[in-house]
């Protein structure tokens, strides 16, 4: 049977000498994984529609096992994402993170729209490190993890201060601040942040122009929750981590011979 669904290559890896087994997150089924005969060949007719970032329209013959790749078309080559080494590291983040956390065999639309709109906005220069901050946050949901942040997560109030607790899962108010003596307080625009990354779909915002120490406070909230409560630790991480070691220190360095 012969199957047309859209779809965003998640990887590919090679299988024998002149193969790949690609995994697709389609729009129409979800997460599948199908065979590309011959697309490590620089000359087939599949190799670039099999290149990760890649968002298409692909033909599937499907059977019993797994299923092979007929054909593909193109719908954006995410050229920026792939040439721009700041862009590759947050998109790699991001599909890994969703290989990781979506199952195979059923359709899964939400975390397509996520993971399109996402690839997307980086694709078009929006700030690599506020997407995947969305990602990040409005996945949780696929790790069990389901934050209270419309409300204090022990009383229900909805008014007043706020802190974060990882102990009660998600906020709480300041009369409640005495059942974790962890909390972490917010800043109203902090607070404001959070339920933005949380709540509201990627295409409806504009270009953020967020301070990197507040992005840097939002991802160590969010990146405790996973590696924490969920027992997920990404490689993409890693190396968004020296990446932004290095940069710091290449600023350092340049810092250090303005000034003398």
């Amino acid at each position: 049977m012969l199957n047309k669904w859209e779809g965003i290559v998640l990887k590919s890896r090679s299988y024998g000498e002149s193969n790949k087994i690609v995994t697709i997150m389609t729009r129409e089924v979800g997460k599948v994984t199908v065979m590309a005969r011959g697309a490590k060949k620089p000359t087939s007719r599949l190799a670039g529609i099999t290149q990760t970032f890649m968002h298409g329209v692909y033909v599937v013959q499907r059977g019993s096992g797994m299923g092979t790749l007929q054909q593909g078309e193109h719908l954006a080559s995410m050229r920026h994402i792939q040439t721009d080494i700041v862009a590759t590291a947050y998109a790699s983040y991001i599909v890994e993170l969703l290989d990781r956390i979506v199952e195979e065999g059923s359709p899964e639309p939400f975390a397509f729209e996520v993971l399109q709109q996402a690839l997307h906005a980086i694709e078009e220069e929006y700030d690599p490190e506020a997407i995947a901050l969305f990602v990040d946050w409005k996945l949780l949901p696929y790790t069990g993890v389901q934050p209270m942040l419309h409300a204090c997560a022990s009383c229900g109030a909805i008014e007043g201060e706020f802190a974060f607790s990882f102990a009660q899962g998600g906020y709480l108010c300041h009369r409640c601040f005495h059942l974790d003596p962890y909390i972490i307080r917010l800043t109203p625009t902090q607070l404001k942040l959070i339920r933005m990354f949380y709540s509201v779909p990627i295409d409806q915002i504009g270009k953020l122009d967020l301070k990197k120490g507040t992005k840097q406070f939002i991802k160590k909230i969010v990146s405790t929750i996973y590696e924490e409560q969920t027992g997920i630790r990404l490689k993409s991480r890693s190396f968004i981590e020296q990446l932004e070691r290095t940069s710091l220190l290449s600023r350092n360095k340049h810092n250090e011979e303005t000034t003398e």
